[in-house]
């Protein structure tokens, strides 16, 4: 049950830091947890993080990076990727449509402000939300629950965020001017296949 919790937060937090620009609350939580910044080896070395406000620094440094990084030099959709005419699929025929309907997972656009549903963002967070799922299965010790969760699990690492993400997530390891997104794309990309092993084992 730990494995699942910690994975729960892992997802949550890269979903997070993936899907738009943070606000003050969210870096003092990363710059003041010893846990996270673990994670953040580059970031945790990073003087500005500790000698800069969080305002200037956020507005600055670290949101243009992110803007830089996901709306103007790379294309952290799925479809961008995967179609051949390298068309973001903003419709409904998007390929993660079914799975996230089948599971009862809505994306708001408003809030996210992506233009389609298979933003690297919501892709984990939909992770995040299956992982949820299965921790309360496993409270509930329904196995038969939590068996089909990590199926559904594996199967959405491996349809989709396994197909494309690595090649967003390299891309923007090297982009990134600041170390937050450097460890950030490191660290989302080293989960996901880290993650999909632990599946393998587990089913």
């Amino acid at each position: 049950m730990q494995q699942t919790e910690s994975r729960v937060n892992i997802y949550a937090l890269l979903s997070r830091i993936l899907l738009q620009e943070l606000e003050v609350d969210t870096l003092k939580m990363i710059k003041n947890d010893e846990t996270i910044l673990e994670f953040f080896p580059s970031l945790k070395a990073w003087k500005p993080l500790f000698e800069v406000d969080e305002k200037k620094l956020l507005e600055e440094q670290i949101n243009p990076d992110f803007v830089n990084l996901s709306v103007l030099h790379l294309i952290p959709y799925e479809t961008f990727y995967t179609r051949d005419d390298q068309m973001v699929e903003t419709g409904g025929a998007n390929p993660v449509t079914d799975m996230y309907s089948a599971y009862d997972f809505m994306v708001d656009f408003e809030i996210s402000r992506t233009v389609s549903a298979d933003h690297i963002g919501i892709e984990y967070e939909f992770m995040h939300h299956l992982c949820t799922a299965e921790l309360k299965a496993l409270q509930e010790d329904d196995k038969e629950a939590v068996q089909e969760l990590r199926t559904v699990q594996k199967e959405f690492l491996n349809k989709h965020l396994l197909r494309w993400a690595p090649m967003y997530l390299i891309n923007m390891k090297y982009e990134s001017r600041t170390p937050l997104y450097y460890d950030a794309a490191e660290m989302a990309l080293e989960f996901i296949l880290s993650d999909n092993e632990y599946l393998n084992e587990v089913l």
